[in-house]
């Protein structure tokens, strides 16, 4: 798929995070609409899999763990745009007995999704035991996964960091959201991170970085990470990104981590997002 069309895709993407949260007045529209462009390119020009006969094996093709779950509805965009369930289940997001749950489960037995998320700092662990039975298994395909950078104040995720370079999983390409704020506010001044690039290749990490939002950008860098897949290191994307990206009044602040438009705030980002494949 070309970048015009990859984003035609995440400016409806963009859309329906925005209407999913504002629609039960609860979600984490910034991280979501940050992400948009990197789950779009992922789903839709990088990974390879079968979304209309989904499984809980994955045997033979390419998986995604999302492991900060909070910003779930950019996830369930993409799941639905991409064909694993109907556009039109959107609209159940965060509602009594919905398969789309605020965080990522699998009691409910919802396409695309192999692992509850949203307890911080769990992900990739879970999708280095995935890329084991892989490797175990002959299976070429590979795994990805999606981490907030305030995730990485998380102590399992370091344990995990280590575990994939010593034992050589090499069929992992993960990704850090690197916008720089939390919750609580900037990354910096929560719990800082130093410089990223060099602790995971400290770790013993093949490390790329890329613009979010620069298409080609992404393109380009996820076609690099394969290339380097199968040389003996896991690898790790540090993607630059702007929480709330695509809405102005979004941007530069934190304070759209976890909060929901209203009407009028809603009507106003949807001015500024062009609807492309009709909205659900």
């Amino acid at each position: 798929m070309d970048t015009l069309e990859l984003k035609k895709i995440a400016s409806q993407v963009r859309r329906d995070i925005v209407r999913m949260v504002s629609a039960v007045n609860s979600g984490h529209p910034g991280g979501s609409l940050g992400c948009t462009d990197f789950l779009t390119a992922l789903y839709f020009d990088t990974m390879s899999y079968n979304s209309s006969n989904f499984d809980m094996d994955g045997k033979n093709e390419d998986l995604f763990f999302l492991s900060n779950g909070h910003i779930s509805p950019v996830w369930y965009s993409v799941l639905a745009r991409a064909g694993y369930f109907p556009p039109s289940e959107l609209g159940t997001f965060r509602k009594l007995s919905s398969r789309l749950q605020g965080h990522p489960s699998t009691d409910k037995n919802l396409p695309g999704v192999r692992m509850a998320s949203g307890s911080l700092g769990q992900g990739l662990s879970v999708a280095l035991g995935a890329a084991e039975t892989k490797k175990l298994n002959n299976d070429q395909s590979l795994v990805y996964t999606l981490h907030g950078d305030g995730e990485l104040q998380e102590g399992q995720i370091w344990e995990a960091a280590i575990y994939a370079a010593a034992k050589k999983i090499d069929n992992i390409i993960s990704t850090i959201d690197y916008n720089g704020r939390q919750i609580d506010g900037d990354v910096e001044d929560v719990l800082s991170l130093g410089n990223l690039a060099q602790k995971w290749q400290a770790f013993g990490w093949e490390t790329l970085e890329m613009d979010g939002h620069n298409m080609d950008e992404v393109r380009n860098t996820l076609s690099k990470a394969k290339a380097k897949t199968g040389q003996g290191k896991p690898i790790m994307i540090i993607m630059k990104t702007e929480m709330g990206q695509g809405v102005d009044y979004m941007m530069g602040s934190h304070k759209w981590h976890g909060v929901a438009p209203n009407a009028e705030q809603l009507q106003d980002a949807l001015n500024q997002l062009e609807e492309t494949l009709g909205d659900y």
